[in-house]
């Protein structure tokens, strides 16, 4: 009897290739987000962090399947997420992130009206507050902060001086180049700015000189045609947004201020533009504004203006 027989080959199971659904659905809702609705990326990174919450609190990592998901599911969700914070900003956010989710997926040809039914706003009064700005005590105070700046001060106190002196966003300055400025006529051009247009703005003398002494003596050798780049590993390299927004909290950080963001220098801007005498659609302009109703909160700062509003008090002499 041959026992050589032989044996069946072993078979190798097949290699299993993990899939997750949910990145795939949050990368086709990105693209819709950016080429069809045209956001921005911080406004795109929002929405897909909401979205990115619900699904995977209903679907795990599993199959999107939005026919599953039931108005109960959503407001399931908004209670999970409004426990952790209870805010009305956090509400918003939440609130706008889901319409936004549900808005592309009856793009896609799902019945997702019953869903957004079931989302409340929080009661938000347009114009309500003031404007978070520095008064002149604190902006001698912020920009004084980068003499006790251990690392980097010119690089630092450019940054803020394009915050402070020229209402830049984050991202704008991060895209600041070397070829944006114009030495000889003063100006700096911005490109790709959240209205989608290109902008000329006068550079002032405070905020050239700063950028000129950081790139001469502190701005590391780069093939970057970026203005501020990174100063560690990987040295050279464009700054991002959030390392520009870093450099701004650290400054307030070290000036004692209650404040966290380069918005409140914007506002400051615009403040002290309107107490010397600029309309608001000056303002508007040099803010970059889409619309003249977001800078109508300055408004409430235009003293002189609004004085002559009020109406005579009934049996008053006036």
């Amino acid at each position: 009897m041959n026992t050589n027989t032989p044996q069946p080959a072993s078979i190798e199971p097949a290699a299993v290739v993990s899939k997750d659904h949910i990145d795939e659905e949050l990368q086709r809702y990105d693209a819709y987000l950016r080429d069809l609705r045209g956001l921005s990326p911080g406004s795109r990174s929002s929405c897909l962090r909401v979205a990115h919450r619900l699904l995977r609190q209903k679907f795990g990592n599993g199959a999107v399947d939005i026919a599953r998901l039931r108005p109960a599911d959503v407001r399931q969700f908004l209670a999970d997420q409004l426990e952790a914070r209870r805010t009305p900003s956090n509400a918003s956010t939440l609130a706008s992130g889901l319409r936004s989710y549900f808005r592309y997926r009856s793009t896609c040809g799902d019945p997702a009206d019953r869903l957004t039914a079931v989302i409340s706003s929080p009661a938000h009064w347009n114009l309500a507050s003031l404007p978070h700005a520095l008064t002149g005590e604190e902006v001698e105070r912020l920009l004084d902060s980068f003499r006790f700046a251990r690392r980097w001060p010119k690089r630092g106190y450019a940054i803020v001086r394009c915050a402070l002196d020229l209402g830049l966003r984050a991202g704008e300055i991060a895209r600041l180049t070397i070829s944006d400025i114009d030495w000889h006529a003063g100006t700096v051009t911005l490109r790709g700015t959240k209205s989608f247009r290109q902008d000329i703005l006068p550079l002032p003398i405070e905020t050239g000189q700063a950028l000129a002494d950081y790139l001469q003596h502190e701005r590391p050798p780069s093939t970057s045609s970026a203005i501020f780049v990174r100063p560690m590993a990987p040295r050279g390299e464009p700054s991002t947004a959030g390392a520009i927004q870093k450099v701004i909290t650290n400054a307030y950080q070290r000036s004692g201020l209650p404040h966290s963001g380069s918005h409140a220098l914007r506002h400051t801007l615009a403040c002290r533009l309107v107490e010397h005498g600029s309309s608001l659609k000056e303002v508007a302009d040099l803010l970059r504004h889409r619309s003249l109703n977001t800078t109508l909160i300055y408004a409430k700062l235009d003293t002189p203006k609004l004085s002559t509003v009020p109406l005579p008090w009934p049996g008053s002499e006036s």
